[in-house]
């Protein structure tokens, strides 16, 4: 047990499967797996008014902190499910970075270099806050069944629906599904109930997790050394966490004994060789593991979708298995509500494959890139790393190749064939396929600008004075909500309000317009995940249609 968490024990209840005798059921979509990802994916749904069974085989939430870090972007979509502001209020903000190698600093880095956004490079929380938040949430959501000590024993599919035999305490009974969603963790019972194939490289090393509590005036920063005095030829890393638990990694190599290492006699003269004899602390929590970067072929098998570990892992160092795994379902939720809805055809999953395993690849190369420079695999390597972690010290070439973790940024999606390419110049970053950059704004929800972002397309049209709007172009925006596949205009500008019933947002600092280069006509087609679709020079409702049947598949 931990000192600072008390565990929640979530009610299980007979499943009416069972208690009317009928012995099987039907539902639209279930997910299996109640981590971060699959009440993500669940809650996400749900908000778009999907009914959605969520069934997991324990009652509680993970047992030790797990993950630790969610960068920006996950925090910016657990905003949109209402978790985004306690994760920020509990958890420890941070955005800067620092490399040591024996005694001296190499290297730092500033995970937000730019102002104006709501919310930190990153933010530290123990996983299983999140998770209770998630299912505060969850619980709240009308149209979401969650139900606990239910555990898929088997899994079959054909064209037309996938078949899950589930145990509980009371007996096993059997359901059916339009939609598997599968968020079963890194080791996926039902992955391998499907016969399906994951591919990639486990890393010969081990790593103890040691997590403290003490109270200490460090800064909420990532620190990262390489070759400590306190710990020779080994890497460690600091991070703080919420309740004043620190989390302490110690590079252990291949040969340590992962039992023995964590027994607390073996646990605390680590700890005291890096803080000292005279600070005070408790442990917290501890384990042992090892890594791997491998994913699936692809992420959508007909009727069965993966997300998260299921469908892809990662090394810790760089914050990407939860992260991406948000992101995961970020990208595929408004994708399967469309087709669930008839608006746009099946074959519009292919492309949350194809867009995610082309994230996972991106994850994979970085952390197997962090994982090689952390752990060098032969004395030439070693060599050549020490060598640049001292260059690093007094020359910018080499601070540039220090790795000990690229941290978990967004896809950039530009070769999506669910982009509209440019027809007009533009400057900056916001291509299409770029997330969207968050700006301060007056006006709608919260004064921020994806704050006022949900889950449907937006456009947002520039004008300088929003009263000065014509009337024809505010009726044409406005129209766009009426179209089958529904497109929320937002006015930005510099003052004034646009007509009823679009919505104004007040750009009073200017980072809207320059973040996205806009001038007046310009308009930003936006995708419910927050991607650019398509941006123009002047606003014409024929294109906006057509960029969105290319985003949705019916092109």
């Amino acid at each position: 047990m931990l000192k600072t968490y008390t565990y929640p024990k979530f009610d299980y209840q007979r499943p009416p499967e069972l208690a009317n005798g009928s012995g099987s059921g039907h539902y639209p979509v279930i997910v299996v797996g109640a981590g971060p990802v699959g009440l993500s994916m669940a809650i996400d749904l749900a908000q778009q008014g999907q009914s959605v069974l969520l069934l997991d085989n324990d009652d509680t939430v993970s047992i030790g902190s797990r993950g630790v870090c969610y960068a920006k972007r996950a925090l910016e979509v657990l905003d949109r499910m209402g978790c985004g502001t306690p994760c920020v209020d509990k958890g420890v903000s941070w955005n800067v970075g620092r490399t040591f190698f024996g005694e001296g600093e190499v290297f730092s880095f500033n995970l937000r270099p730019q102002e104006g956004h709501q919310r930190p490079g990153m933010v530290n929380l123990q996983q299983y806050y999140l998770e209770d938040y998630l299912v505060a949430r969850a619980r709240q959501l009308p149209h979401l069944e969650l139900r606990f000590k239910n555990n898929v024993i088997g899994v079959e599919q054909d064209d037309a629906r996938a078949t899950l035999r589930v145990e509980t305490p009371d007996g096993a009974y059997t359901l059916s599904t339009d939609w598997l969603v599968v968020a079963d963790g890194a080791r996926s019972p039902i992955r391998n109930m499907l016969g399906l194939d994951i591919d990639g490289k486990i890393f010969m090393d081990r790593f103890l997790i040691a997590d403290v509590i003490m109270k200490a005036d460090y800064p909420a920063e990532r620190w990262f050394w390489f070759d400590p005095p306190f710990h020779r030829n080994q890497s460690v890393l600091l991070h703080k966490q919420a309740d004043n638990v620190w989390r302490i990694d110690f590079q252990l190599g291949w040969d340590a004994d992962p039992e023995q290492e964590k027994k607390p006699e073996n646990v605390i003269p680590r700890i005291k060789a890096m803080l000292g004899d005279e600070r005070e602390f408790e442990l917290e929590w501890v384990s042992v593991y090892t890594f791997q970067c491998r994913r699936m072929g692809r992420f959508n098998h007909n009727r069965v979708l993966f997300v998260g570990d299921a469908a892809h892992q990662v090394s810790p160092f760089g914050a990407r298995g939860a992260n991406s795994g948000i992101q995961d379902t970020d990208n595929l939720a408004w994708k399967l509500k469309l087709v669930i809805d008839g608006k746009a055809p099946a074959s519009l999953l292919d492309s949350y494959s194809a867009e995610r395993c082309y994230a996972a690849d991106e994850n994979i190369m970085n952390s197997t890139r962090s994982t090689d420079f952390i752990t060098p695999k032969s004395k030439t390597s070693k060599a050549f790393r020490n060598a640049v972690l001292e260059l690093a010290q007094d020359y910018p070439f080499a601070r540039a190749l220090v790795n000990s973790g690229r941290l978990s940024v967004p896809s950039w999606l530009v070769d999506s064939p669910l982009n509209t390419p440019d027809a007009d110049p533009f400057a900056g970053n916001m291509v299409p396929g770029a997330p969207m950059d968050d700006a301060p704004v007056q006006g709608g929800k919260n004064g921020w600008l994806l704050g006022d972002m949900d889950t449907q397309f937006q456009l947002l049209y520039y004008v300088q004075d929003a009263s000065g709007l014509d009337a024809a172009t505010a009726q044409a925006l406005a129209a766009l909500a009426q179209e089958r596949i529904g497109v929320r205009a937002t006015v930005i500008a510099e003052r004034g309000q646009a007509p009823a019933p679009l919505a104004t947002l007040i750009d009073a600092q200017g980072a809207v317009r320059q973040r996205y280069d806009l001038q007046p006509g310009s308009c930003y087609l936006l995708r419910p995940d927050q991607h650019v679709a398509a941006r123009w020079r002047s606003f014409d409702a024929a294109t906006v249609r057509a960029a969105v049947a290319r985003a949705t598949g019916n092109a």
